[in-house]
């Protein structure tokens, strides 16, 4: 019964457990009524392909027939995606936290009362046996279950102070003013976690944190200090050297288990490396056009060309971290392995740059990790720095060829719309300022994609997969995409997707929006109904949708002359202050739009012919500014809304129209002017 209900799932995660003994369910009306009418407790389970402890607790547990006989007589066993209902996973990750009182991830492991859907117990894996602390799963979802029989009444108490927990959180006192405060606490909170010798914040795990960093580097040049500056850059640089860096494909792992960056957790996600290539695009511009980080942009924009765009034109979300049964197995090495593959001189420069003359890192073996830089390799072998360039060239192209013969990690092929978006940003971003069209046009593809498969009589679709999109889109599918559009924007003027911009903010404004506080919860107003509406304003490993809101809509009412926008980003602001004042380091998403707010971006409308616009462009991304925006639009586009029609062009020349708010400056034709 499971593999029917699952095997035609949309998710791949959900498909990897089709053939469970579990009777899993996915979360449906139907399996919701089924634990009602039979009073059974519904064990969750929450996770997603990519997942390293979500394939090792289902191989020890889901897989075992004794173990999912257990769950198959005393639970109905819902399995869902993170991914796709981040909804779901919002709400139980926030009660784990609550129950448990420490962060949860992936899987997660929760048992809800059938009638009200509250969670009454929480956590994350569970072994097989006990181990670490933690008790033999087989033997918890006996106590589970009985703790549910005959402990009803403390049970029923529990789950009304959960209710009221999650209530409290998004009861925030009125909201005050906005001014300039925040921006400088947050730099100040963020340099008191920041960790000098290896960058980042905090110890290990070490995530990337780019909205974060985007911000630091952002607030550096605004106010001409290093500090900000500094923090970013530093840790661009030690993560680009890291092994959280694939050296030889491309692209970031999510996270590092060690502080110096050097051990990953080999999933990739999509989310992560969309963020990441407009963020080191933007860092090459802003820090001197340093190598490296044109370096990385290259080859996490390779790496997404080649393994993550769909012939139809979206992103995939992740590639898994395991291969053959064993983490990290498709990325690792021994030095023998690699002296095989080379020329004695390429392997003297490779071995010393990444560790291969040192002790193994990764269990027995060596993942790749920068311990020498051009300069060092050059002083130690006698080689000019241009002959070491050449010959880790030459050595890593073929490691790569090698490696591609191995068996690689399964590949989560669904097209998340707010993935998707980040990856579209980011491949507009770098494509602009490094001046690359073919990363340009993949944005625009994916993008078309999106427009062709995800929007449905007037309303946008989170997922799809072999092109059939579903699900309702949440706000971070909206608010992401307004963001990539508008930088898609820059880099190639087309008005169809500026109206398309303003459709999803009319939606946004239409069934997001907090009517009474300001504000956006994640789900539209004829969303399923579910235990909690939540309005997150706080960023994670993604920056919060509020932010990215406000950010967005401003940008889009400057363009548009639509004020609705602004007024809307006006009122989200106003209602999240109190947390903003209680914790900026933890908003900082919401501080750049605040910044926005205070001081209005520069934003340049250039018309003319392609020839000319093409040289504003390369003019614009000569000299970082943060914030500034500039939209090269030919003279005969058709489809402006009324305040870009009225920014006429000229038949011989270029008319270029300097704006911050709602004020405008004299066009001007002279390219010395931006």
């Amino acid at each position: 019964m499971t593999a029917t209900r699952l095997r035609n799932a949309t998710s791949p995660y959900l498909q990897q457990h089709a053939t469970n003994p579990v009777d899993w369910w996915p979360w449906c009306d139907e399996a919701l009524e089924l634990a009602r009418r039979e009073d059974k407790p519904i064990l969750l389970s929450i996770g997603y392909s990519a997942c390293h402890w979500c394939h090792v607790m289902a191989h020890e547990s889901f897989e075992d027939p004794d173990t999912a006989a257990v769950m198959n007589t005393l639970y109905v066993n819902i399995k869902v995606d993170r991914e796709e209902r981040p909804d779901l996973d919002k709400i139980y990750q926030t009660a784990h936290q609550l129950l448990a009182r420490r962060p949860g991830g992936w899987p997660l492991t929760l048992f809800l009362t059938p009638d009200d859907h509250s969670a009454f117990f929480a956590g994350t894996y569970f072994p097989p046996q006990p181990r670490h602390g933690l008790p033999a799963f087989r033997e918890l979802l006996r106590q589970v279950e009985s703790a549910y029989r005959e402990q009803r009444a403390a049970i029923t108490e529990q789950n009304a102070s959960l209710r009221d927990a999650l209530r409290q959180l998004d009861t925030l006192p009125a909201g005050g003013e906005p001014r300039d405060a925040p921006l400088i606490e947050a730099v100040h909170q963020l340099s008191g976690q920041f960790d000098a010798q290896f960058g980042g914040f905090g110890g290990a795990p070490k995530f990337p944190h780019p909205t974060t960093l985007r911000f630091l580097l952002r607030e550096g040049q605004r106010r001409g200090t290093g500090t900000g500056s500094h923090m970013a850059l530093y840790t661009l640089e030690q993560m680009a050297n890291g092994g959280i860096n694939d050296h030889l494909g491309g692209g970031f792992c999510r996270y590092s288990v060690d502080a110096q960056w050097m051990i990953p957790h080999f999933e990739k996600m999509l989310y992560d490396n969309g963020q990441l290539l407009a963020l080191y695009a933007e860092a090459w511009s802003a820090g001197g056009h340093r190598p490296l980080f044109k370096h990385v942009c290259e080859r996490i924009a390779e790496w997404t060309l080649r393994e993550m765009q769909s012939p139809r034109g979206g992103y995939y979300a992740s590639l898994d971290a395991d291969s053959e049964g064993e983490e990290g197995r498709f990325y690792v090495w021994t030095p023998a392995d690699v002296a095989a593959l080379l020329e004695p001189d390429e392997y003297r420069v490779f071995a010393a740059r990444f560790g291969l003359d040192r002790a193994a890192n990764f269990e027995g073996r060596w993942h790749l990790h920068t311990f020498a830089d051009t300069a060092r390799l050059s002083e130690d072998t006698g080689f000019e720095p241009p002959a070491v360039r050449r010959l880790l060239l030459s050595a890593r192209t073929k490691l790569l060829a090698e490696r591609a013969t191995r068996v690689r990690p399964g590949r989560d092929d669904k097209i998340l719309a707010s993935w998707n978006a980040l990856m579209i940003k980011g491949m507009a971003a770098a494509g602009r300022l490094l001046q690359h069209p073919e990363w340009i046009e993949s944005a625009r593809r994916a993008l078309d994609y999106l427009m062709e498969h995800h929007w449905r009589e007037g309303r946008l679709l989170a997922s799809s997969r072999d092109g059939e999109a579903q699900l309702n889109a949440y706000l971070d599918d909206h608010a992401y995409l307004i963001d990539a559009i508008l930088e898609l924007l820059q880099a190639h003027w087309d008005s169809r997707y500026l109206a398309f911009a303003i459709r999803l903010a009319e939606r946004l404004l239409e069934h997001f929006e907090d009517p009474e506080r300001g504000g956006f919860f994640f789900t539209s107003d004829d969303h399923e109904a579910l235990l909690h509406r939540s309005r997150p304003l706080a960023d994670d490993a993604t920056p919060s949708g509020n932010g990215v809101a406000v950010e967005a809509l401003q940008g889009l009412a400057l363009l548009s002359g639509d004020l609705r926008f602004h007024d809307a980003a006006a009122r989200a602001l106003r209602a999240a202050w109190p947390a903003i004042e209680q914790a900026p380091y933890a908003h900082v998403g919401l501080l750049e739009g605040l910044q926005c707010h205070l001081e209005p971006a520069e934003q340049w409308v250039v018309r003319g012919g392609d020839a000319d616009l093409q040289a504003w462009r390369q003019a614009a991304g000569t000299h970082y500014l943060p914030g500034r925006t500039l939209y090269a639009i030919p003279t005969d586009a058709d489809g402006l809304p009324d305040s870009l029609a009225a920014k006429a062009g000229r038949p011989d020349g270029v008319n270029a129209y300097r704006c911050r708010g709602t004020r405008c400056d004299p066009p001007t034709d002279r390219l010395d002017r931006l």
